[in-house]
């Protein structure tokens, strides 16, 4: 699929459809659709009847066999864990299975890409390969890779998406064409929302940090729900319990929660220094309240505390002893600055 905001970079594209450089790497937001492009032009380079869009037929042998998952010319390197579409991944819930998972695109999943990209393409063309994301490659894998890209074998493409270029190796990054990928402006998001169903995209958009894709996933009526009910015991600061938070919350997924709770506190720093939320726009009026009454250096302590609680994700945690600790200290935090106000009075 090619997206309204990437119809220039695609038409492009197809202008040098057969002078492309070995390896290109996507860059961008999360959720703006650069896996789409990229899977949509390796499926144009392989179809053996595109059309007069550059678009793939999807009739030929090459785009059955791509819609099998089995075309012998087209790779897809991605941690074992790494869902299917860029457009859900950090939203869906993930079994337990899933967790145990590896997050890196390993040296051992490299090397046996280098060796089934050494024998000849299969249909006599074109070979493609994809790797998302780029960065979850560990330095090992990196390096092994590396070679290649500096001696690629004959007609194959290299496609690296990457959402954070800059943790790539200087290297790898040098040895490919880089394509910073377009976002749309804020009212063709809206509008292209809109022309989803999506029934307030204004409200979806600013929790996905303004990336279309994301905010069309969070318009799911059980994210949504929960999102709501979550945010609404938060706001209630002064007379919540956080244990009983927890106590509710502990089943919900917990990725949610942490983004949650990580965009909540940002909304409040921001309230306080800029008068504006920027994530959680249908609770705007109580987060600048609450702004009034709380101390910007204990949020952003706090926010570090979110951090590193972000990183241990993928690790066996107690998710409610995670959670009454976190709930606790913002419980504290708001509520601190009150209290001291008092005992001044």
């Amino acid at each position: 699929m090619i997206y309204t905001w990437h119809e220039k970079l695609w038409q492009e594209l197809l202008a040098r459809k057969n002078s492309l450089p070995h390896a290109l790497l996507l860059h961008g937001q999360v959720g703006t659709g650069k896996r789409d492009f990229a899977e949509t032009l390796a499926r144009a380079l392989l179809c053996e009847s595109p059309g007069s869009d550059g678009l793939p037929c999807g009739h030929c042998v090459a785009c059955a066999w791509l819609a099998a998952g089995s075309h012998p010319d087209f790779r897809i390197l991605q941690p074992d864990s790494e869902a299917a579409s860029e457009t859900i991944a950090n939203e869906v819930a993930k079994d337990d299975k899933e967790k145990k998972q590896s997050h890196l695109i390993t040296v051992a999943q490299v090397r046996e890409l280098i060796e089934s990209i050494s024998l000849s393409a299969s249909r006599g063309g074109r070979r493609v390969v994809l790797l998302y994301p780029a960065e979850a490659m560990n330095v090992q894998a990196a390096n092994a890779l590396l070679k290649t890209l500096e001696e690629p074998p004959p007609n194959c493409l290299f496609l690296l998406i990457s959402h954070q270029v800059q943790r790539l190796l200087p290297t790898v990054r040098s040895r490919c064409l880089k394509l910073a990928m377009p976002v749309p402006s804020h009212q063709h998001a809206l509008e292209w929302l809109a022309g989803q169903g999506v029934a307030e995209p204004h409200i979806c958009l600013a929790q996905a940090g303004y990336a279309p894709l994301r905010a069309l996933a969070l318009n799911d009526s059980d994210y949504r729900e929960k999102r709501l009910a979550f945010l609404s015991r938060l706001e209630e600061a002064k007379n919540a319990d956080p244990f009983a938070i927890a106590e509710v919350s502990e089943k919900t997924e917990l990725a949610w929660v942490l983004n949650w709770l990580q965009t909540w506190i940002y909304d409040l720093v921001c309230a306080q220094a800029t008068g504006k939320v920027r994530y959680h726009l249908d609770f705007s009026a109580k987060l600048m309240a609450l702004a009034e009454n709380v101390d910007v250096l204990q949020l952003l302590g706090f926010q570090r505390d979110l951090l590193g609680a972000q990183r241990s994700l993928h690790h066996p945690l107690n998710v409610r002893l995670l959670l009454e600790q976190l709930l606790l200290s913002y419980w504290q935090i708001m509520n601190r600055k009150q209290e001291g106000a008092r005992v001044r009075e």
